[in-house]
């Protein structure tokens, strides 16, 4: 594995603007494998900011790249919020964004598959038991698509709490009045995105302990990191493998398994003038992908795509192969879980 140093880190595909990543991953193209199998991806963003946009448009022409996209949930990504009005309640403004956005797709005009069919919104937990009108106004404007929250507490002692949007404070989860806030989430029928580092799985297994019937959905095969101080591979994989093992005795826990192309995981992909084959991902991502199945087995496991973020590594169609490489030997029931039917259980995806 290439060593990092910071500078490297932001030079990559991590200051290009969305255009100028679409561009590059187009240097890399790929005939869809296995281009029947149906694929709900449970795991992208939309958005129009400074570095560029990421909307239904753009959205369509990944879904639309060769593979069996039959619907996807949006991830909340800080898009939209409402520029007025109480603090608290700024964040309704993306779902509100995003309900338009499938609103769209139900159209018919972006075509067969159902964008947007599960929103996953942001509520400030910390707000404690004042985090339920929030959650109750997200009910409302999700119009039956709205599913749950995602509260990121990326944490970590080196380079990459750099890159996230939130600074949260180590423990979060823990905290008394955060989890007055989560508790709100069961009784509400909404479920939980788990977006840490893979490091701070001691905490997570602390809140599904102590919340056993709450939907809780870990985010991106764990939150694996490769970045200083956690470039040694070997030694980082063996506690990232530990702490995932410890989650497997939490029925109420799914796990998403993708977000490997992000610049956090330590791979040099992104400083590529081509993007890689899907063969050289697929030997990448292959270890943390296997054994993440291995242990929660398909039934507890949904292959994400995690874009356009993982759009620093590879092109959508190009990730989807890569996926598809590593669960090749697969039973057809399996892959069904895997890529179709683990999501739309969780999601309570209509298809």
């Amino acid at each position: 594995m290439a060593q990092f140093d910071v500078s490297k880190e932001f030079k990559g595909s991590t200051f290009r603007t969305d255009t100028e990543r679409t561009a590059w991953a187009n240097r890399r193209q790929e005939a869809a494998l296995e281009p029947e199998l149906p694929i709900v991806d449970p795991h992208h963003h939309l958005w129009d900011k400074d570095s560029g946009r990421y909307l239904i448009h753009e959205l369509a022409q990944d879904v639309y790249s060769g593979h069996n996209i039959v619907a996807t949930v949006f991830i909340e990504c800080g898009a939209m919020h409402r520029a007025d009005g109480p603090e608290a309640m700024k964040p309704v403004g993306e779902v509100e964004f995003v309900n338009g956005a499938a609103a769209m797709s139900a159209s018919g005009h972006y075509g067969k598959a159902k964008l947007c069919a599960g929103i996953i919104g942001h509520v400030d937990l910390t707000l404690g038991d004042n985090a339920r009108a929030v959650l109750e106004a997200q009910i409302a404007a999700g119009n039956g698509r709205f599913r749950g929250i995602r509260h990121g507490v990326t944490w970590d002692t080196g380079n990459a709490a750099k890159f996230g949007r939130r600074q949260p404070p180590r423990h979060q989860v823990l905290d008394p009045t955060f989890r007055k806030g989560f508790a709100h989430l069961k009784p509400l029928g909404l479920s939980f995105e788990s977006w840490q580092f893979h490091p701070q799985l001691d905490d997570t297994a602390d809140l599904l302990k102590a919340f056993p019937e709450t939907n809780v959905i870990l985010n991106h095969t764990g939150g694996v990191l490769g970045l200083a101080p956690h470039e040694n591979r070997d030694e980082a994989f063996k506690v990232w493998k530990k702490n995932m093992q410890a989650l497997v005795q939490f029925p109420q826990l799914t796990v998403k398994v993708g977000g490997l192309g992000m610049t956090y995981c330590g791979w040099d992909f992104h400083l590529r003038e081509v993007p890689p084959t899907s063969e050289e991902l697929a030997q990448a991502w292959r270890p943390y992908v296997e054994t993440t199945i291995e242990l929660f087995g398909p039934q507890r496991c949904m292959m994400e795509s995690n874009f356009p973020v993982d759009k620093e590594s590879t092109g959508y169609c190009v990730l989807w192969n890569a996926l598809k490489r590593i669960t090749a030997n697969f039973s057809p029931s399996e892959k069904l879980q895997l890529y179709r039917d683990t999501a739309a259980r969780v999601y309570r995806l209509a298809l």
